[in-house]
């Protein structure tokens, strides 16, 4: 019997071409494992280009799961294991891989073709040279599903498909996963292909069974984490956020509109919505950007929950609309799922960079409310406060996702509807002399739906006069409504829970601020800091536009503050304007998000 080691926690890196199936592989895995019990977080990794050239770096696709017995974060730093199906694969992430971690490798993908697409010597086999410390299990993956397949009537670049179940049967057997949920999902998924059905089966089966094969391996047990006791259930960080937006619908009596162009990495969201009719949903596939933000504008006068997603160069062709919303003072919420850029840029790679875009990006005077989700499952949350901050303010949200929480996943605590608060938009209803600008104590005007007697008013772009609504050039009035509607925006603040930090002392030499997806790895890199006796704490922002009121006593509790930003330094700048502090910046645009040890790297070179 092989000796089993149990471990608290482990990550795992598969990598193969982008045909080669590595993100059903490593899906299939996180499911299996999630249903395993461990606490886990996911990041995928897509070549940039569609159909990138087989075999090379530049088609390589990633997978990486961290998940463990303990409290997860992030999809974890350096791989404990590394799972390369060909030359390119391997060549791109063995720097990355722990020392002494593990390597499984598809020896028919380092064959001379493979060597060469991967821009590596032919005549020298990687795997011939690497280090001893690591172990290494040269697999025929290719030629042993061929085998194992041998039987069916499948032709060769059928059976080859079905490599990934292989390798995930392996994999499932050396971490003790059980195979019956990846075989639930074949089951349901090739239903109506019953070849291919029985391919993937066998595969994934005849993987799992050559682990038994191996004489003295070690196996590995990675027990269940003690999470806080409810429903759990994994999710995406983009089925988060739809399902969020469909209880903020509820939670305000209202129908969800929703109107998207496709475009990566928010596509996902058009698609889970699409899917979702039970709950009164209706989503529309526009012929452009312009067309889908223009199309909920027209649903939000009519009284929906008008909601569009996209990503920054999407952003850019909806900002002519989004300040005629901005005028109107309708309510909408607009995703931006953002990706690195500019123009086309890196649109499968992570990036925090439009934040200024969506501050800013604006003709005019056009002050609008900007917050961040900062994991998968809290996009739920930030999906329900973008929609009641619409709804009850009158103005449109723009909430910023990214492409790393999009694709993520990680274990979610559902809540029950109970536990939920109600949004109450401020309705209008006949009583006498409607004006469709005169406002609450909070600066907000009421929503007047069209078609109702007594409440008709004018809609457009031109400035409006002071309650009435009227067309108006008066200057002294363009410059009031100017600035009413800019501390309507800021009198969002009043309502915002107190800040609270994420971890450490109240006071201290080092405050880190962050935002969006950089939660996770600030998390454990403070967590550690403060293990070996730095005075740190972490503060992660929510609300970007306006800032919380309670934010400078925070900053002015700190000697210093350390701004993280996957971008060239939008934040840093944004604070920079409004509190007096000594801030750095850690700032990394490489299209992937930070690990723990970078941030901590930065936190003890300051505390040094």
């Amino acid at each position: 019997m092989p000796e089993t080691l149990k471990l608290p926690k482990v990550t795992i890196h598969f990598a193969g071409d982008s045909g080669d199936g590595i993100q059903l592989a490593g899906s299939q895995f996180t499911n299996t494992t999630a249903l395993h019990g461990n606490d886990l977080s996911t990041f995928p990794d897509f070549p940039a280009e569609i159909r990138a050239p087989a075999g090379t770096v530049a088609g390589v696709s990633g997978f990486q799961i961290n998940f463990g017995s303990v409290e997860i974060h992030t999809p974890g730093g350096k791989p404990d294991v590394l799972v390369v199906m060909n030359a390119a694969a391997f060549h791109k992430n063995f720097q990355n891989l722990k020392p002494g971690g593990i390597v499984i490798a598809n020896e028919a993908g380092f064959d001379k073709r493979n060597l060469k697409l991967a821009n590596l010597d032919v005549n020298e086999n990687p795997l011939d040279h690497i280090p001893s410390e690591y172990k290494l299990y040269r697999i025929d993956i290719t030629g042993l599903t061929r085998k194992a397949l041998s039987e069916l009537s499948l032709g060769m670049k059928d059976k080859d498909r079905s490599r990934n179940m292989f390798v995930l049967g392996f994999v499932c057997w050396l971490y003790n996963r059980g195979l019956e949920p990846i075989l639930s999902f074949l089951s349901e998924k090739f239903s109506a292909k019953p070849d291919v059905l029985k391919a993937n089966v066998e595969a994934l089966k005849a993987g799992y069974h050559y682990g038994d094969t191996i004489e003295a391996i070690t196996r590995y047990q990675v027990e269940k984490a003690m999470l806080e006791p409810g429903e759990y259930r994994h999710i995406v960080g983009n089925q988060a956020l739809g399902l969020g937006l469909i209880t903020a619908a509820k939670k305000s009596g209202l129908s969800l509109f929703y109107a998207g162009y496709p475009i990566t990495p928010a596509s996902d969201i058009l698609h889970f919505l699409s899917r979702h009719k039970n709950f009164g949903v209706k989503t529309f596939q526009a012929e452009d950007e312009i067309a889908a933000i223009t199309a909920i504008i027209g649903a939000s006068f009519g009284g929906a929950l008008g909601v569009t997603a996209t990503s920054g160069p999407g952003m850019a062709l909806k900002t002519e609309a989004l300040g005629l919303a901005i005028m109107l003072e309708l309510p909408l919420v607009v995703v931006n799922v953002q990706r690195g850029g500019p123009s086309t840029g890196l649109p499968t790679k992570t990036e925090q960079a439009d934040l200024f875009q969506a501050v800013y990006g604006r003709n005019g005077e056009a002050p609008l409310p900007v917050i961040a989700a900062e994991s998968p499952s809290d996009c739920f949350y930030a999906a329900i406060e973008a929609s009641r901050i619409a709804l009850e303010h009158m103005t449109p949200v723009i909430l910023l996702s990214d492409g790393y929480i999009a694709n993520s996943a990680e274990p979610w605590k559902y809540p029950k509807a109970s536990e939920l608060e109600e949004i109450k938009p401020v309705m209008a209803y006949p009583n006498g002399e409607y004006l469709p600008y005169k406002r609450n104590e909070n600066l907000v005007r009421q929503w007047a739906l069209p078609g109702i007697k007594g409440l008709e008013h004018r809609v457009g772009g031109l400035e409006k006069e002071d309650e009435t609504g009227d067309v108006s050039y008066d200057p002294e009035n363009h410059e009031r409504m100017v600035k009413i509607r800019a501390k309507k925006v800021q009198k969002i603040a009043d309502r915002y829970f107190p800040l609270e930090l994420v971890r450490g002392p109240e006071k201290g030499k080092l405050l880190i601020i962050g935002w969006g997806s950089t939660h996770g790895s600030i998390k454990v890199a403070v967590r550690n800091a403060l293990a070996e006796g730095y005075e740190v704490g972490q503060l992660h922002l929510r609300y970007l536009n306006p800032f919380p009121h309670d934010l400078a006593k925070i900053i002015s509790s700190f000697d210093r503050v350390l701004v993280v930003e996957i971008n060239n330094g939008q934040l840093i700048k944004l604070l920079r304007s409004e509190y007096k502090a000594d801030f750095t910046g850690l700032n990394k645009i490489q299209g992937l998000p930070f690990r723990a040890e970078e941030i901590l790297q930065k936190i003890k070179e300051l505390l040094a």
